[in-house]
């Protein structure tokens, strides 16, 4: 009996390495234009993707059939939001100062953007998700892809003006 449990442990223990050794790069990718971060310096994305894997892990045994990327991503995504509502009060009006591509959008148009454009996520998936309506879906990620597109001007550098000694 403990053999066989053993021998089951070790099996799930090497499955889930293999699922990570396939699937840690882009959900590292994910977390890390979901948190702004620069990609070389995103600690917020690593400790993200830790606990979503770490639940998925947890769970693995329970997928039975389900897509175990769909279900890390699934994570990754709900402890975003959570986080970004609990730091932040509101979700959605934050914009962090980082080094990421991403850094002019608010959490909310980040977290759009991501799993519909480079997820590939269909609109319907993406609203289930998040518990909104399609149209807002839609309407966040039409909003934040124009304001990646054409970004607010922003103003001009001040030039000191030379002072005229008087005649």
């Amino acid at each position: 009996m403990r053999e066989r449990h053993a021998s089951q442990e070790a099996r799930r223990a090497r499955d889930f390495e293999a699922f990570v050794a396939g699937a840690a790069g882009r959900l590292l990718h994910a977390a890390t234009l979901l948190t702004a971060e620069a990609p070389d310096e995103n600690p917020r994305a690593r400790r993200l993707l830790t606990l979503a894997l770490a639940e998925t892990y947890a769970s693995w045994d329970r997928l039975r059939g389900d897509d175990p990327y769909d279900r890390a991503r699934q994570q990754l995504v709900t402890r975003f939001a959570r986080e970004a509502w609990h730091r932040y009060g509101a979700f959605g009006r934050h914009r962090p100062k980082g080094g990421g591509i991403l850094t002019g959008l608010t959490p909310r148009e980040r977290l759009m953007l991501v799993l519909r454009l480079y997820e590939g996520v269909t609109e319907e998936q993406t609203a289930a998700l998040l518990g909104l309506p399609t149209e807002r879906v839609r309407a966040i990620c039409a909003r934040a892809t124009a304001t990646l597109l054409h970004p607010p001007a922003r103003p001009a550098p001040t030039v000191p003006v030379a002072k005229v000694a008087p005649s």
